[in-house]
C-alpha cells in the first residue's frame, strides 16, 4: 500500500519546524484541524460565543456522525467530552459495586484508571483482580476466561483494560477479551486513548460496551477533546455520577429525566472550537483510511526498533504479539537527559516512568524508558536523524 507522505507533511505545518516523535503524547495537527478551530474562534470573536454555536449547530452535529463512523456505532451512542479521562471516569463511576465484586484488569493498566479502581475498592469493598500476562507480555486471555468462570471468588462486575498502554508498543487482545465479556454478560470498558487514529476500531468487532478516547494523540486533534462510546443496551441502565441541565431535564419540582442518548455523559459548557477541530481530525483520519495509517505506522515503528536494536547499550522494551507505533527503549544515559539532549537538536520524544504503569514497570524492573512514538507523517530520514543523535 502506497502512502502519500509528501502530502501528509505538506498539510502538517509542524514538520517544517521539528522532528516529532511524541505522537503518543500529542501529535502535530494537520492544516484542516487548525483551520476548523481558528475559523470558529474567529466567528465567536465577530458575533459572540452563543451566537457562533447556534450558527455552527449543523457542523457540531456532524462531529457525532464522524466519531460514530470512526467507531462503527450509532451517533446516539457517542458523547463528546473534554478528554479521555473525563469520558472514562463518567463511564466507570456510573457502575455500581458492592463488597466482593471483582474488577478485572490488566498488568499494563494506566494510573489514571487504576487509581479510580483503588478509590472504589476502598469505598465499596470491591476487589481489584489483575489478570497476568501471557508469554508475549500481553493480557492472558485464558487466565481471564478462568477468572470469569471462578465465581467462588465473588462476582466479576467489570472487565476494564487499556487497549494500547502508554509505556510501549503492546497492543492488548481487545477483541478476544470482548468475546469473553459478551459470553459472560460482564460489562467491558476499553481505554482506547492510544488506539483512536492509529489503527481501525470497530466496537462491535471488539465487543466492548464502553470505550473512551482522546483527540490530541494519534487522531491529531486539539488538546482538551475526547469522546466516549456507550453501547445502547447498557446506556439505558447507567446514570452518570454528575449531571446538569444538558444531561437531564428538570421536568417537575421533585423529578428529572436523563437524556435517552449518550449525551447524558456530557455537560452543557464545552469548547466548541475544539470540538469542531476534533470533527475535522476524525474526518481527516477517515479520509486517509485507518488501514493505510496503521500499515504506515507499523512499518515506521518496525524500522525504528531495528535501528535502535543495533545501537550499543540501547534495548527496545516493547512487548506484545502485535506492536504499534509506540517504541520504548532504555539506554546508558537517564531517559530525562536523553529527552533534553534530543530537544536541543529539534527532536521530540517523551519519558515514560513507573508511576504511569506501576504494575508492569515494577514487574520488569524498570524505573523509566524513553518513548518515541511515530506517525504516518514521519519519515525514514527522521528516524535516521533520531538514531544518529542517540549515537
Amino acid at each position: 500500500m502506497t502512502f502519500d507522505v509528501e502530502r501528509a507533511r505538506a498539510e502538517t505545518p509542524g514538520t517544517r519546524h521539528v522532528t516529532h516523535f511524541n505522537n503518543a503524547g500529542a501529535a502535530l495537527p494537520p492544516q484542516p484541524v487548525i483551520d476548523a478551530v481558528t475559523a470558529h474562534l474567529d466567528l465567536e470573536a465577530r458575533i459572540g460565543g452563543y451566537e457562533a454555536e447556534a450558527k455552527a449547530r449543523d457542523g457540531i452535529e456532524r462531529v457525532y456522525d464522524s466519531v460514530a463512523a470512526l467507531l462503527g456505532c450509532g451517533r446516539e451512542e457517542v458523547a463528546l467530552v473534554e478528554n479521555a479521562t473525563v469520558g472514562w471516569d463518567m463511564a466507570f463511576y456510573s457502575l455500581r459495586f458492592d463488597p466482593g465484586d471483582r474488577i478485572l484488569t490488566a498488568m499494563a493498566e494506566y494510573s489514571s484508571n487504576f487509581i479510580p479502581y483503588l478509590q472504589v475498592a476502598r469505598k465499596t469493598g470491591a476487589v481489584i483482580e489483575v489478570i497476568p500476562n501471557d508469554a508475549h507480555g500481553q493480557l492472558d486471555v485464558a487466565a481471564l476466561a478462568a477468572s470469569v468462570d471462578d465465581r467462588a471468588r465473588g462476582p466479576a462486575k467489570l472487565i476494564s483494560i487499556t487497549h494500547i498502554p502508554t509505556n510501549g508498543g503492546l497492543v492488548n487482545p481487545a477483541a478476544a477479551v470482548g468475546r469473553i465479556a459478551r459470553a459472560s454478560g460482564i460489562p467491558y470498558l476499553l481505554d482506547a486513548c492510544q488506539t483512536a487514529g492509529q489503527m481501525p476500531i470497530d466496537v462491535d468487532e471488539i465487543g466492548c460496551d464502553m470505550l473512551s478516547a482522546t483527540g490530541r494523540k494519534f487522531l491529531r486533534g486539539p488538546r482538551g477533546t475526547g469522546f466516549l462510546y456507550v453501547r445502547k443496551g447498557l446506556l439505558e441502565r447507567l446514570e452518570p455520577p454528575m449531571i446538569d441541565n444538558h444531561a437531564a431535564t428538570w421536568v417537575a419540582p421533585d423529578r428529572y429525566e436523563l437524556r435517552p442518548d449518550a449525551r447524558r455523559f456530557e455537560n452543557w459548557e464545552s469548547n466548541v472550537a475544539a470540538r469542531m477541530g476534533l470533527g475535522a481530525a476524525v474526518d481527516y483520519a477517515l479520509d486517509w483510511g485507518l488501514d493505510a495509517i496503521w500499515e504506515r505506522i507499523g512499518s515506521l515503528a518496525d524500522l525504528l526498533r531495528d535501528r535502535l536494536s543495533a545501537l550499543p547499550g540501547h534495548e527496545v522494551r516493547d512487548l506484545g504479539e502485535t506492536r504499534c507505533g509506540i517504541v520504548t527503549f532504555t539506554a546508558p544515559r537517564p531517559a530525562a537527559e536523553i529527552k533534553r539532549g534530543l530537544a536541543t537538536r529539534g527532536i521530540n520524544v517523551s519519558v515514560t516512568a513507573a508511576p504511569s504503569t506501576r504494575l508492569d514497570m515494577e514487574a520488569r524492573g524498570l524505573d523509566e524508558m524513553v518513548r518515541a512514538s511515530v506517525h504516518y507523517y514521519n519519515t525514514e530520514e527522521e528516524i535516521d536523524r533520531l538514531v544518529a543523535a542517540l549515537r
